[in-house]
This record gives C-alpha cells, structure tokens and sequence, in this order.
C-alpha cells in the first residue's frame, strides 16, 4: 500500500469513530436553570432539567424496564471557616415507564403517588424537566442574620431501582451513569 494512502486513510478512520461515539456523548442530564422566590414564607423553586437517556437505557425502557429518576435538593449556609453547612435536603423520585399495548408513558413520582401518562416519551421528558412552584423550605427555619445561603439542585438516574440482572451491567457501563452536576443558586 502506498504511504499516502495509508495516512489519508487514518483520519478518516477516526473520523468515523467519533461519529459512532457522538450519540454516547449525547446522552445525559443538565440542570438548565433553577430559581428559588419567596412565596408566604416558603421558598418556592422553579427549574428546568434536559434529560437524554442513553441507547441503554432507552432500549430497556422500550422493553418493559421502568426508570427511576431523582433529584436531589439540597439547602446550604456558606461559612467562612468550615465547610459549608447543610441545612434541608430532599430527593424527589420519579418512575418513567412505557406500555407497549397501550402506547404510552407513564410517569409516577414515587414520593406523592401521583402519576400521569403520556402519547410520546418527548412529551413525559418535557414534563419530568419542569418544576414549577416546588415547596422547597419554610423561610423560617433560615436565620434571618445576614447568613448566606444557596441551593443545589442535581438529577440522576437510580441504576439501584434497576431490576437486579440489570445491575452490573449497569454499574460497568458510562451508558447507564447518568447525572447532571450538581447545579447551583442564590436563595
């Protein structure tokens, strides 16, 4: 083979690697935006999370696996000499499902027992991505003495409420570790 030939063929080879590795790159959850206000006393969030699941784990939930995705809450008081101090913490949990006979998504917040269903997956993503008007804390357990303080907000996926035969395969693989940075705002 000609040595030109040889390394023209090389870039496109790896071309053609990181096309195939583009759809993995994709796949993860984002903390968009999050916003406490003060409602009546209670700080009340608003937020909005990109959730894109992995070939993995959509191709399980298109096989009857259910999803179970959290979001962890957190409230914390900024000091100056030791590591910052958490005051509230909540996780919220949601079980995504699809019925294939009955072509829809079904979405479960396993904490209240509510559930919705959906005709499209977009449209149960749409709906897990929003928060609106979410009772995060009671002013009253803030000291109103100058303190600052902060949330953080973060979603994942539970790879624990996985069925069990699932599990390693989960815990091997960067496909089903999905979770978004911990994302941070002013109270």
């Amino acid at each position: 083979m000609d040595l030109r030939y040889r390394l023209g063929f090389l870039p496109l080879c790896l071309l053609m690697v990181l096309l195939l590795a583009l759809p993995a790159w994709a796949a993860g959850f984002k903390v968009l935006e999050a916003r406490t206000q003060e409602v009546a006393g209670v700080y009340r969030l608003d937020a909005r999370i990109d959730y894109e699941l992995s070939d993995p784990a959509l191709e399980a939930l298109f096989n009857g696996v259910p999803l179970t995705l959290q979001l962890e809450m957190e409230i914390l008081r900024r000091r100056d000499w030791l590591w910052d101090e958490t005051v509230a913490s909540l996780t919220q949990r949601f079980r995504l499902e699809y019925h294939a006979l009955a072509r829809q998504y079904l979405v479960t917040n396993l904490n209240s027992g509510e559930f919705r269903s959906f005709p499209t997956r977009s449209a149960a993503m749409e709906y897990l991505g929003r928060i609106e008007d979410f009772p995060l804390i009671d002013s009253s357990l803030l000291e109103p003495d100058g303190n600052y303080y902060y949330g953080q907000l973060r979603a994942s996926l539970d790879i624990e409420s996985l069925p069990a035969p699932l599990r390693p395969v989960a815990y091997l693989s960067s496909q089903w570790r999905l979770a978004s940075p911990w994302y941070l705002w002013s109270l």
